[in-house]
C-alpha cells in the first residue's frame, strides 16, 4: 500500500482509531494485522517470506541468549547467514551468477546460466537489516530476546516503516511497543502534520520534478549540458524529497499513535562535506553500518591504511545494500573515497575554521555548494540503469554544449523547487512538527492549508512509487 494512494486515506483512520478504541492488551495483535494487510497490498504472497526471516532471527536470539560464549556466535553466525540468504536469493543471484559466468568465460570454463525471475519483495534490505541489528544486540548482551513472537513480529513488520524505514533499532521500537499508549492530542496533531508535510514533499515536490528527470535519463543523447545538468540538479531533489517524504509519513503515522522512530534525515544538502553529508542523509542506514560493519572491522582505532580500508569497505557495502548493480557499488565507492581524501585533508592541514563571521558564511556556503555539486554528479551512478548507461550521460554533459533541444520546465516548478528550499533551510536541525509547535496557530493554519492546496491543485498525474521501494 502507498502512503500517497486513496486505500492509505482509508486505511489510516481507521487503524489508528481501533488502535485507541482496543485494549492494551489486543492492541499487539490489531497493529500485527494491520501491517500485514499493508504489506500484502504489493505482492500478498511474499510475506511468508518475511515470517522466515522473523522466524530465523526470533529463534536465533533466544537460542543466543542461553548459549555459551562459544555456542553464542555460532548462533549469530547461522542467523546472519540464513537471514542474509533469503535476500541474497531474491536481490543478488542472479548478479553475483551473471559475473561469475563472465569471469568463468574468462578462463575458458563455461556452464549453463541459471536465471530466477523473482520480483525483489518490498523492503527486503530495510527489514532484513532491522532483524539483523535485534539479533546483533542480543548477542551482545545489549537486549534481552524477545519472547513473545507476535511482538517480536510487530517489531519487524511495525507497517509506517515496513516498506522503506527508517531502520529502527530494538532499544527505541521494541521497548516502545510493549507500553501502554494512551490517546494524546498533542501526538496526533505532530502525526498528522508530519503527514501532511510528507505527502506534499512527495507528491507536489518530488512526483513533478520526476516527470523531468525521466525525461531526461531516458534519452540523454538527444539534450544539451544544460538541460542534463538541469536534470542531474532535480534528480537529486527528486530523490531527497521522495525519500524524505516517506520517512516522514512514516514518523508521522507511529507519532500519532504514540511511537517515536528516528528521524532518517537532517538537511544533508546543507552539509560542508562528505562526511557531514552521510551523518544527515538515510540515518538510520549510515549509523547501522558505523556501528555493525564500520566499528567491528577497527573503525578508526587502527593503521591509517586500515582505516581506509574500512571506510571503502563499508561504502561499498552500503552501495551493495541499495542494488545487485555495479553501478551501486561505483557509488558507494566514489563516495568513499572522497570521505577518505577530505578526511586526510583536514587531518595533513589541519584546516581550521576563521575568525571573522563574514569569512565563516563564505567558507561555510562554499563548502555547501561543492559538498552539492559533487553529490550530485554521484548521483549519476545512482539514477543510471547500468555502466553504459552512466557513460552516455557524461559524454553528452561533454559533447552537447552546442545543440539545441525542446527541453523546457514549466516554471511552477522552479516555485516548488523553491519553497521546498527555503523550508529546508528553515527546518536545519529541526523537525517539521517542532517548527510548528512555536508558531502562533495563524501561521500553522495557514501553512497547513497552503500545502493542502498545493496538493489537491499541483500533485503530478503520474503516481509515481517511492523510490527507495525498489530497495
Amino acid at each position: 500500500m502507498l502512503f500517497n494512494s486513496i486505500e492509505f486515506l482509508l486505511f489510516f483512520p481507521i487503524v489508528t482509531t481501533l488502535f485507541y478504541i482496543l485494549p492494551h492488551k489486543y492492541r499487539w495483535i490489531h497493529l500485527l494485522a494491520s501491517s500485514c494487510v499493508f504489506y500484502m497490498f504489493f505482492i500478498p504472497q511474499y510475506i511468508l517470506i518475511l515470517f522466515t526471516t522473523i522466524l530465523i532471527d526470533y529463534i536465533a536470539a533466544i537460542w543466543i541468549e542461553k548459549a555459551n560464549s562459544k555456542k553464542k556466535k555460532i548462533f549469530l553466525i547461522i542467523s546472519i547467514i540464513s537471514t542474509c540468504l533469503v535476500l541474497f536469493v531474491f536481490k543478488y543471484f542472479d548478479f553475483f551468477n551473471h559475473n561469475m559466468l563472465f569471469l568463468s568465460h574468462q578462463f575458458g570454463f563455461y556452464y549453463p546460466e541459471t536465471i530466477i525471475k523473482f520480483i525483489l519483495p518490498i523492503g527486503l534490505s530495510f527489514h532484513t537489516f532491522q532483524s539483523l541489528s535485534y539479533v546483533i544486540e542480543v548477542y551482545k548482551g545489549k537486549q534481552k530476546a524477545e519472547k513473545h513472537f507476535g511482538i517480536y513480529s510487530l517489531y519487524v513488520m511495525f507497517y509506517p516503516q515496513l516498506v522503506t524505514g527508517p531502520i529502527e533499532r530494538p532499544q527505541n521500537l521494541l521497548v516502545q511497543l510493549r507500553e501502554k499508549k494512551s490517546f494524546c492530542y498533542p501526538n496526533l496533531v505532530q502525526g498528522l502534520r508530519l503527514i501532511l508535510f510528507g505527502l506534499f514533499i512527495k507528491m507536489v515536490v518530488a512526483d513533478n520534478i520526476a516527470v523531468y528527470v525521466d525525461q531526461i535519463y531516458a534519452n540523454p543523447s538527444i539534450y544539451n549540458t544544460y538541460s542534463i545538468l538541469i536534470g542531474l540538479l532535480f534528480y537529486s531533489f527528486q530523490i531527497y524529497c521522495d525519500f524524505l517524504g516517506y520517512s516522514t509519513i512514516a514518523v508521522g503515522c507511529a507519532k500519532a499513535m504514540g511511537y517515536n522512530l528516528m528521524d532518517n534525515f537532517k538537511s544533508p544538502y546543507l552539509s560542508k562535506s562528505i562526511g557531514e553529508f552521510w551523518q544527515r542523509w538515510h540515518i538510520s542506514l549510515s549509523t547501522w553500518f558505523r556501528d555493525y560493519v564500520y566499528f567491528s572491522l577497527g573503525g578508526n582505532r587502527v593503521k591509517i591504511s586500515r582505516w581506509m580500508l574500512n571506510i571503502l569497505i563499508v561504502f561499498i557495502l552500503s552501495g551493495l545494500w541499495h542494488g545487485a548493480n555495479w553501478t551501486f557499488i561505483l557509488w558507494g565507492l566514489t563516495h568513499g573515497m572522497i570521505y577518505i581524501f577530505e578526511s586526510l585533508i583536514n587531518r595533513i592541514f589541519k584546516i581550521k575554521k576563521p575568525d571573522n563571521k563574514l569569512a565563516v558564511y563564505v567558507s561555510n556556503t562554499f563548502n555547501v555548494i561543492k559538498t552539492f555539486i559533487i553529490v550530485s554528479f554521484i548521483w549519476i551512478l545512482f539514477r543510471a540503469s547500468n555502466i553504459e548507461h552512466v557513460k552516455l550521460i557524461c559524454k553528452s554533459i561533454i559533447n552537447n554544449i552546442k545543440i539545441s533541444d525542446n527541453f523546457s520546465v514549466d516554471p511552477k516548478i522552479w516555485l516548488f523547487l523553491g519553497l521546498f528550499l527555503i523550508i529546508d533551510i528553515i527546518l536545519f536541525n529541526t523537525r517539521f512538527d517542532f517548527w510548528c509547535n512555536k508558531r502562533n496557530p495563524v501561521v500553522r493554519w495557514a501553512l497547513y492549508s497552503v500545502m493542502i492546496f498545493f496538493i489537491i491543485v499541483f500533485s503530478s498525474v503520474n503516481n509515481f512509487p517511492f523510490i527507495y521501494f525498489q530497495f
